[in-house]
């Protein structure tokens, strides 16, 4: 199982991605399909697409972590964060982040942070999709060097609070 994070973008069209892989037969699978199969009032997980009928390879689970407010809202999650999505598990897949023979037996979810406020479709897209290729990155070199976050968890700090 691979986890990863990463934040993308500044403002109300930044990005924020927590990325889970592993094999569609262990807890990641579950997980998955449990996800898939429980939706709750504000959060409807889904499949993520690259286009009509043709999902993210590995399967990508969508869930967003912000409850949808507005139409806007959704049809900036379900639209360019979505898209961002599918475009940072490609370029993951390409790269080989993402082992291209190991697509088959993996499942991916991703919990995105589209902010209700967000209003740049492009910026969405793009901050999406650069920051679930990092998340992947990140889950596949095992996450941060502990002596890197032990240093930074002296005064940690992200784009809503800096600690003094």
């Amino acid at each position: 199982m691979q986890i990863g994070e990463s934040f993308s973008g500044a403002g109300v069209n930044a990005a924020h991605i927590n990325t889970v892989l592993g094999s569609r037969d262990g807890p990641v699978g579950t997980a998955w399909v449990t996800a898939l199969a429980t939706p709750r009032a504000g959060h409807a997980s889904f499949v993520v697409i690259a286009r009509r009928s043709l999902a993210a390879c590995p399967p990508t689970l969508f869930v967003n972590k912000a409850m949808i407010e507005n139409d806007s809202h959704a049809d900036l999650t379900w639209g360019p964060a979505q898209a961002g999505v599918a475009q940072g598990v490609g370029r993951a897949v390409e790269d080989g982040t993402v082992e291209r023979e190991r697509v088959g037996e993996l499942l991916l979810i991703a919990a995105v942070w589209v902010n209700p406020a967000a209003d740049d479709a492009g910026a969405v897209y793009e901050n999406n999709a650069a920051a679930t290729h990092e998340a992947l990155r990140n889950g596949r070199s095992g996450g941060p060097d502990l002596d890197e976050f032990l240093a930074a968890a002296k005064s940690p700090s992200n784009p809503f609070f800096e600690a003094k």
